[in-house]
C-alpha cells in the first residue's frame, strides 16, 4: 500500500480563491497514488444508488469509508456508523486519505481538519449532482474538502443562495476544491457529465468528499 507520505511530497499546488473560504488547488491530488485505493474500499463498500426522500435515485452511484457513512433514503439524509448494504462498519480510511484532505484543508486556510467520513461518488456520461448544500454534519466548523479524479465535470459553485448566475469551475484530474468557515453551507452542484476520456479512467469520474461529520 502507497505511503501517506507520499502525498505530502506533491509540492505546493496553484493556488486560486474562488470565492471568500472558498480556494481551488489544482492538481494537487495524484491519482496514480488513490485510485488503487478506492477500487479496495468499493470493493468492501459497493456503490450503490440512494434513495432520495422525494422517492427518486440519485444518478451519481455512491459509498464512504470512515468511521461514518452518508446515507439518504425515504427517511431523509443522515450519517451512518454501517454499510446499510452489508450491516458492517464502513471500511477504514487509508491514511493518504486522511494526510491528503488534512494537507489540503491546510493549505486553504483551515488548520487541523481531520475527516471521520468520506464520500466516494461515481460519475458517469449523463450523471449530475443537484445544486444543494451539505449541511447534515453537527458541527459546521469544519471545511469540505473535494478531490476529483477522472475525467473533467463543470461544479457550479452559488455561494448562501441557490438563485443567481453561479460561478462554473472546470475541475480536472487531481484538483481538490474546500471551502468553510463563511461558505461552508455555500450551495453547490455539479452539472451533467459530457463524453470526455481520461488517460487511466476512460469516461469515469470519481469524486471524493471530505467531512467531519461528529
Amino acid at each position: 500500500m502507497p505511503n501517506a507520505q507520499n502525498e505530502l511530497d506533491l509540492g505546493m499546488p496553484d493556488r486560486e480563491v474562488i470565492a471568500t473560504d472558498v480556494v481551488l488547488l489544482r492538481r494537487h491530488a495524484d491519482t496514480a497514488l488513490l485510485l488503487p485505493l478506492v477500487r479496495q474500499l468499493i470493493a468492501i463498500a459497493p456503490l450503490r444508488h440512494l434513495a432520495t426522500p422525494g422517492g427518486g435515485s440519485m444518478s451519481v452511484a455512491m459509498s464512504n469509508c470512515g468511521r461514518w457513512g452518508w446515507h439518504s433514503d425515504e427517511r431523509g439524509y443522515r450519517y451512518v456508523e454501517r454499510d446499510p448494504l452489508s450491516g458492517q462498519p464502513w471500511p477504514a480510511m487509508p491514511g493518504e486519505f486522511a494526510a491528503l484532505a488534512a494537507r489540503a484543508a491546510a493549505l486553504a486556510g483551515f488548520a487541523d481538519f481531520a475527516p471521520d467520513c468520506c464520500l466516494i461518488n461515481l460519475y458517469k456520461v449523463g450523471t449530475q449532482m443537484g445544486t444543494h448544500r451539505d449541511h447534515d454534519e453537527l458541527d459546521m466548523r469544519h471545511p469540505i474538502v473535494s478531490v476529483s479524479l477522472g475525467m473533467p465535470a463543470a461544479f457550479a459553485w452559488y455561494g448562501a443562495s441557490r438563485s443567481g448566475k453561479p460561478t462554473v469551475l472546470r475541475l480536472e484530474d487531481g484538483d481538490v476544491l474546500v471551502w468553510g468557515g463563511s461558505a461552508r453551507a455555500g450551495y453547490h452542484g455539479v452539472r451533467k457529465i459530457r463524453e470526455q476520456q481520461h488517460p487511466g479512467l476512460g469516461a469515469t469520474r470519481f469524486n471524493l468528499t471530505f467531512r467531519r461529520a461528529r
